[in-house]
C-alpha cells in the first residue's frame, strides 16, 4: 500500500486490542505462569512508547484489555498507576470487549478503578460514544454490554450523510469470520467500513494482526491482535497498528511489533536434535513447548536428562528457556542392552536389574522400572 506523506496526514492513530490483564497459564509452572501474566502488563511500555515515538493523536484500545470483567485490584490498580505516569495529553480509549463487557458490577464501572485514571482516559461506558478530533475527524466506539451476543456492534454506528466530510473511524469488538455452523459473538459484517461511511475500522477480539477482508486494504477494518501471545496456535499475534490518516481519507496501515516473548512448539525425536535446541542462543525470550520422543540408551538417556536441566533450569541454575513446558512422556529408557552398561554387579543386583526389566515391559509399570533401572544405572558410575 502506498505510503501516506507525513505532511498529508491528518490523524495519526495507534491501535491495539485484547491486552488480557490478569489472564493466568495453568498449563504452566507456578514460575512460567508468572513470567506470562506479568509479559501482559509490561508490554504496555511498548504500545505507549510505539504512540510516543509516533506522536499520534490518539490510542484506541478495541476491547478485551482485562481477561475478565471483574479482575483483581493488582491488575486494574497497576494499569491505571501506568496509565497516570504518561505526561501526555493525547487521549487514549478503552474499549470493554466480550471477556471484560460493561457490566453493573464490572471493573468499568468501578469508582476506586475510575478515580485512579488521568483525565486524557476515555472509558467507553455509553451504548455510543462520538468524540470529535476537532473539526476535521470523529471518533465511534461501541462496547460490549455482555459476554456473548448476536448484534453487530457497527449497526449503532451513525451512516456518513451528505455533506459530512470529516475522516471517520469508528472501534468495536467482535468477530467478522463466517461462523458457518458454529456461533459468531458479535459478528461484524466484513463490509462494514464501507456500509457505515467509515475510514478506517478498529477491530478487537482475535489474536492474530489481519485485514478484513484480506485482500481489501482500502477502507482498512483491522484487528492488530494480542500485543503479547496468549498460545501456541496463535497466527501473527504481538503487534499493534499504526494509521496514518491524509486529507484525502486514504489510510494506512504500518504493523509494529511490540511484544518480548516468542511462542514456539517443537517435536524431538532424535538426542542430536536436542542438543541443537540446548545450543541455540536465541532462546532467553523464548516459550517453548518441547515434545521430547524418543528411546535413548543410558548413557544417552544421562546426557538428555542434562540438557533439558539445561533448558528448564534447576533450583541452583537458570533456565536457557524463558519459559519452558515440557511434554517428556515420550523420553524412554532402552532397557534391552542395561546389563552390558552397568558393568560387574553384584548378584543381588543383577537380579534386581533383571526384575525390572521384566516389569518395563508392561506399559503401566513401565515408567517407575525405567527410573529405577537408570538410578541404578548412575549408581553403578558413581554421578548418583
Amino acid at each position: 500500500m502506498k505510503k501516506t506523506s507525513e505532511d498529508d496526514v491528518v490523524l495519526k492513530l495507534l491501535h491495539t486490542a485484547d491486552w488480557h490483564l490478569g489472564r493466568d497459564y495453568p498449563s504452566f509452572s507456578e514460575e512460567g505462569r508468572r513470567k506470562l501474566a506479568r509479559a501482559r502488563l509490561d508490554v504496555l511500555d511498548n504500545v505507549f512508547a510505539e504512540a510516543e515515538r509516533n506522536a499520534v493523536d490518539a490510542v484506541l484500545c478495541a476491547g478485551d484489555l482485562f481477561d475478565e470483567p471483574s479482575p483483581k485490584r493488582d491488575w486494574w490498580e497497576a494499569l491505571a498507576t501506568k496509565l497516570a505516569k504518561k505526561k501526555w495529553k493525547r487521549p487514549v480509549f478503552l474499549l470493554p470487549g466480550n471477556h471484560d463487557p460493561l457490566l453493573a458490577d464490572s471493573v468499568w464501572r468501578d469508582p476506586k478503578f475510575r478515580s485512579l485514571l488521568p483525565d486524557f482516559v476515555h472509558v467507553v461506558d455509553k451504548d455510543v460514544l462520538e468524540y470529535p478530533f476537532g473539526h476535521e475527524a470523529v471518533l465511534y466506539a461501541v462496547p460490549c454490554h455482555n459476554k456473548a451476543g448476536q448484534d453487530d456492534p457497527t449497526k449503532l454506528i451513525p451512516k456518513r450523510v451528505a455533506g459530512d466530510n470529516r475522516i471517520r473511524v469508528a472501534m468495536v469488538h467482535g468477530s467478522t469470520f463466517d461462523a458457518g455452523d458454529r456461533q459468531t459473538n458479535f459478528p461484524i459484517s466484513k463490509d462494514a467500513a464501507l456500509e457505515r461511511g467509515l475510514d478506517y475500522l478498529a477491530l478487537g477480539d482475535t489474536h492474530g494482526f489481519r485485514f478484513v477482508p484480506p485482500d481489501r486494504k482500502l477502507p482498512p477494518t483491522i484487528y492488530p491482535g494480542t500485543p503479547e501471545p496468549t498460545a501456541f496456535d496463535e497466527s501473527d499475534p504481538g503487534h499493534v497498528a499504526l494509521v496514518l490518516i491524509n486529507r484525502q481519507h486514504r489510510a494506512t496501515v504500518d504493523k509494529r511489533r511490540v511484544a518480548h516473548w516468542h511462542w514456539e512448539a517443537a517435536h524431538l525425536t532424535d538426542l542430536g536434535a536436542l542438543r541443537a535446541m540446548a545450543g541455540r542462543a536465541d532462546l532467553a525470550n523464548r516459550v517453548m513447548r518441547l515434545t521430547v520422543e524418543m528411546e535413548l540408551s543410558a548413557p544417552e538417556y544421562e546426557e538428555a536428562e542434562g540438557l533439558l536441566a539445561e533448558l528448564g533450569g534447576t533450583e541452583a541454575c537458570h533456565a536457557k528457556a524463558g519459559v519452558l513446558q515440557l511434554r517428556r512422556e515420550g523420553l524412554t529408557l532402552d532397557v534391552s542392552n542395561l546389563g552390558a552398561q552397568l558393568g560387574a554387579l553384584p548378584p543381588v543386583l543383577q537380579a534386581a536389574v533383571s526384575k525390572l526389566q521384566e516389569l518395563a515391559k508392561d506399559g503401566a509399570q513401565r515408567p517407575a522400572a525405567e527410573r529405577a533401572l537408570f538410578h541404578l544405572f548412575r549408581a553403578a558410575k558413581g554421578t548418583t
